[in-house]
């Protein structure tokens, strides 16, 4: 069905037509209508696949935490991806959502912020490292190399929920969104933000991780994540709708361009003080009998 409707360049691509749904209906059981949805599982899979991903590269020599560092990092850092994520969310985009408490708690029917969840992660990999000791930089370095896990299947997740659009296009392989209401076709902008935000952002970074030194530079694997994304944001924002209400922001970006430009200076400064940090190969913090 998918491939017959991209055949047929003449008519538009709807969104209906590719069979998505935004969960797996379980049925009725006992008079509950259980689904699972798929922005749920999206931030499950990206979760569990980063930290299997996070033990491999651990196993390294050099790495800057122990493998039981890992089980900590991956739950706080889950708290601070979900209350950062959603707050952030409803404050730059949905304010809206203030007056309706319980209606923040509803993180499966989307809602999320790549920004303020990188705010919760980083406040919680602070206190990882000062918990024990650890170089903050050089986790940070770590996580930046899996962190595109999440972003790739997060923005699956958006298309499959049928939002995060694009503007209009008409261009072959624009879509028609049921939930914009107008039927014009739009650019699949949440396609494009998971091949460069999650397939083109882990290449590079991982490139630089195994073909390089990068990670004995403690903040620079971290500042090309942080240039990285912030690039990519800014660019496919230029094709993305505005979210509602934030249309028209006076200074002539929008909110998301705005939020990405301090990552991408933030980056720019890791990369260039880098090289002053360098630091020498040692054991795997915390496992003294690694040689």
């Amino acid at each position: 069905m998918f491939l017959a409707a991209i055949a047929d360049a003449s008519a538009a691509l709807h969104w209906e037509s590719l069979g998505l749904t935004p969960g797996i209906d379980l049925g009725t059981w006992g008079g509950f209508h259980p689904v699972i949805r798929w922005y749920s599982l999206s931030y499950i899979a990206g979760i569990l696949v980063g930290w299997w991903y996070l033990l491999k590269l651990l196993d390294q020599p050099g790495a800057p935490m122990a493998r039981r560092h890992a089980d900590d990092l991956v739950f706080y850092a889950t708290l601070g991806i979900l209350l950062g994520g959603r707050l952030a969310y409803v404050l730059f985009y949905k304010p809206t959502l203030l007056r309706e408490p319980l209606e923040i708690l509803k993180l499966w029917e989307g809602g999320m912020s790549f920004h303020g969840g990188l705010a919760g992660v980083i406040l919680a990999l602070v206190w990882l490292a000062r918990r024990h000791g650890l170089s903050f930089l050089r986790i940070c370095d770590y996580v930046a190399c899996v962190t595109p896990f999440g972003l790739f299947f997060g923005r699956i997740a958006n298309f499959v929920n049928g939002e995060l659009w694009g503007r209009p296009t008409s261009l072959p392989w624009g879509i028609v969104f049921p939930r914009t209401g107008d039927g014009i076709p739009r650019h699949p902008s949440q396609l494009y933000e998971a091949l460069l935000e999650g397939v083109l952002l882990f290449v590079v970074l991982n490139l630089l991780f195994w073909r390089t030194q990068a990670r004995y530079q403690p903040g620079k694997l971290w500042g090309v994540g942080l240039v990285g994304y912030g690039l990519c944001r800014f660019l496919v924002e230029m094709v993305r709708q505005p979210d509602e209400g934030l249309e028209h922001l006076w200074w002539g970006l929008s909110m998301g361009q705005t939020l990405s430009l301090p990552m991408i200076a933030g980056g720019l400064w890791l990369i260039w003080t880098a090289p002053a940090r360098r630091v020498r190969v040692e054991p795997i913090a915390g496992n003294a009998s690694v040689a």
